[in-house]
């Protein structure tokens, strides 16, 4: 079945051992069209810019950036305040259900998305352009199970930059969840209201999250529990010389306190 078909099914299936899904490619069929259709009530723009401030757009002015490519866009909300601020964006994802939901969301919005289907594993075959800064935002990097798999994204990462270029990439603080279990204030990346994202099962190899909506709709994902350290490693080896953490968009945090963390790794 291709990615096109798998995304307009409407409910999800994990088959009788859902903790069994261990899968890089599994995201496509686990990224549904009822699920993309919520999406916005968990993040809720307003509420996410507002928490987020300008802390990628701030951060790209930094290093000078002006060419972005955005790759994992989902429904498009940093796609399109990246355009709204001024950068030149090419928005990327590998669902093509999320990529018509982002380009419909930009319309809406006055914007116009340039939207490229593609495999993170194979991005250079797919997008034969260079960028100043590629960003994987959204804990869509901890949907590759295999390492072999997340060494060859984040060298297609590293080719698809210009020299002197950034990757900036989040995931959520498994460390935390891991060592002292499941707590979160939902402050910066989950926004919505009466929305729950929380983990149904946590073990070295899997995180399986369930997502709650008003209406009593339910909907899962299973990913893969990266340690922060073990990622700043993996950038290290791919090539990227620099890496600095933030821990909810702040550079000097308590290990066990932030949801989330921020990578922001530079070419040389």
């Amino acid at each position: 079945m291709s990615a096109v078909q798998d995304s307009r099914i409407k409910e999800q299936n994990y088959g009788s051992n859902p903790l069994a899904i261990r899968d890089s490619d599994h995201y496509q069929a686990e990224y549904v069209q009822n699920f993309v259709e919520k999406w916005d009530e968990l993040i809720d723009w307003s509420a996410r810019a507002t928490s987020e401030g300008d802390f990628f757009i701030r951060t790209l002015r930094e290093h000078g950036v002006q060419r972005v490519l955005d790759v994992a866009t989902g429904t498009g909300f940093h796609s399109v305040r990246l355009l709204e601020a001024g950068f030149n964006v090419a928005s990327a994802d590998g669902s093509m259900e999320m990529l018509v939901k982002a380009f419909d969301n930009a319309t809406r919005r006055g914007q116009i998305l340039r939207t490229l289907h593609a495999d993170w594993r194979y991005l250079t075959r797919d997008v034969q352009e260079k960028f100043d800064a590629i960003v994987c935002l959204g804990n869509s990097f901890t949907h590759l199970f295999e390492e072999s798999d997340r060494r060859k994204a984040l060298a297609e990462f590293y080719a698809a930059l210009n020299h002197d270029g950034i990757l900036i990439l989040d995931q959520r603080n498994y460390d935390s969840i891991l060592d002292s279990g499941f707590s979160t204030k939902h402050t910066y990346y989950y926004c919505g209201d009466n929305v729950k994202a929380e983990p149904e099962h946590m073990d070295d190899g899997l995180a399986r999250f369930r997502y709650q909506f008003p209406d009593g709709s339910e909907y899962h994902l299973n990913m893969f529990p990266l340690r922060k350290e073990y990622t700043r490693r993996l950038l290290v080896e791919v090539g990227f010389q620099q890496v600095t953490t933030y821990g909810d968009f702040q550079e000097t945090y308590h290990q066990d306190d932030p949801d989330f963390f921020i990578h922001v790794a530079r070419k040389d």
